[in-house]
């Protein structure tokens, strides 16, 4: 039975028109056919009104209901006079019950004020005629009172139903967009950690890989053992990064669910990090003032973020630093915990520090020439200090980055809070 309404519901969407055609015709048919059987005499007041004026009257309480949707008071107040002379004249002909169907419409589109004056345009007509025939009053005006009732109490639940129906139905399309949009900032926001997790993998390890090519382009002519030593450091450099790489990719595929979840760095892995970049020609000196220990608890994702900024900085200097005239190219580590913040202080003493921030405008050619030649300066990346500074934010850090002021080279500060630090 609910699939045949749903039919009939469906059929009503595409073709309203076609549909009150058929209601229309229905109840006009049923009209002629009460009045050719003689059917209306049955209840008739006054069995003695012209038949002409009944078909007319059923005619008239039946053919507006074709507009009964669009203009359902119209139709009321078309209907009312021929109700007047239908209950003046004792025809009291059934086809004006259809003046309910009209009513329906009202209470089920309109608020309810209007309901009430559909109620008086209906049983108006019945106590003006009820003036006329007193026996009218007691057994039309309580049938049209009880009908009115019924359809306005049937179309004020109709119309409460669906709008909890529409509203149910705009809260899930709003839930789904809501989801939609969740999904389409969590990719967007995975997309950007994955960024920053290849920036720095791929960026420090070739970084590494090309300091130790230029220095061995260098040995070579001198020191044949020196060059192997370079090469053999490229190739262990080379399998690290494709290792670290393979990796990051093996969790991102969806096919491999067993793959290689090592974990991240922490602060024990800062030694061989920088062993790794001294090897590449950077000499770096780490101190370490205080102990991370139970006093000063930092988490993994803490430590994470101080590897990675020392070895953004690092590799920044030695994509972009040249060493000054009079002394190498070196830089410093500094690592201070305290019981609310861990401070790292990474500095260098290069000469070409604009280019940290902005595409390199100097060369190797506007250096005075020196042994070991230094390579180029590579074009920055924004995305450099840009993750530094997303991944502090993470944890309300901070990142002040810039040219030291008095001896020349670069400075990087990271300000990092601790798991129990106050908010």
């Amino acid at each position: 039975m609910r699939s045949g309404l749903d039919r009939i519901r469906a059929f009503d969407r595409r073709r309203p028109l076609a549909w009150d055609t058929a209601v229309t015709a229905f109840w006009a048919v049923a009209a002629v056919l009460d009045y050719t059987s003689g059917g209306w005499r049955n209840v008739a007041h006054d069995v003695t009104a012209p038949e002409p004026l009944v078909l007319l009257m059923s005619l008239c309480f039946s053919l507006p209901l074709l507009l009964r949707r669009r203009y359902p008071m119209a139709v009321l107040l078309l209907m009312a006079p021929v109700s007047l002379v239908n209950v003046w004249t004792g025809a009291v002909v059934q086809a004006a019950l259809l003046q309910l169907i009209p009513a329906f419409q009202i209470a089920l589109r309109f608020p309810l004020r209007r309901l009430g004056v559909a109620g008086l345009v209906l049983c108006a007509p019945v106590v003006a005629g009820a003036t006329r025939i007193p026996d009218i009053w007691d057994r039309q005006l309580v049938s049209y009172l009880w009908g009115f009732v019924f359809v306005a109490l049937l179309g004020i639940a109709v119309r409460t139903r669906r709008d909890y129906t529409e509203a149910l139905v705009e809260r899930a399309h709003r839930l789904e967009h809501e989801r939609d949009q969740q999904a389409r900032l969590a990719a967007a926001a995975e997309r950007t950690r994955i960024a920053r997790e290849m920036h720095d993998i791929i960026g420090h390890n070739l970084s590494v890989i090309t300091g130790l090519a230029d220095g061995g382009a260098y040995a070579a002519a001198k020191s044949p053992e020196r060059a192997a030593q370079a090469l053999e450091a490229i190739g262990t450099t080379s399998r690290q990064a494709l290792s670290e790489l393979r990796r990051l990719l093996g969790v991102l595929r969806d096919d491999h669910p067993d793959a290689d979840r090592a974990p991240q760095p922490t602060l024990d892995d800062l030694a061989p990090l920088i062993e790794q970049v001294r090897r590449a020609g950077l000499p770096v000196h780490l101190e370490l003032r205080g102990e991370p220990g139970p006093p000063t608890p930092l988490t993994p994702g803490r430590q994470l973020t101080v590897y990675r900024v020392v070895q953004e900085s690092l590799t920044n200097t030695l994509k972009h630093a040249s060493a000054p005239a009079d002394a190498p190219l070196s830089a410093a580590v500094t690592l201070a915990f305290t019981r609310t913040h861990v401070d790292a202080h990474i500095t260098d003493t290069g000469t070409n520090t604009t280019t940290r921030t902005s595409t390199a405008t100097r060369s190797a050619a506007d250096e005075p020439e020196r042994e070991p030649p230094t390579p180029p300066p590579i074009p920055a990346l924004p995305q450099g200090i840009m993750g530094m500074r997303e991944r502090a934010a993470l944890y309300n850090g901070t990142i002040e980055a810039g040219p030291l002021p008095e001896h020349g080279g670069w400075h990087v500060h990271l300000r990092l809070p601790l798991e129990d630090t106050p908010q």
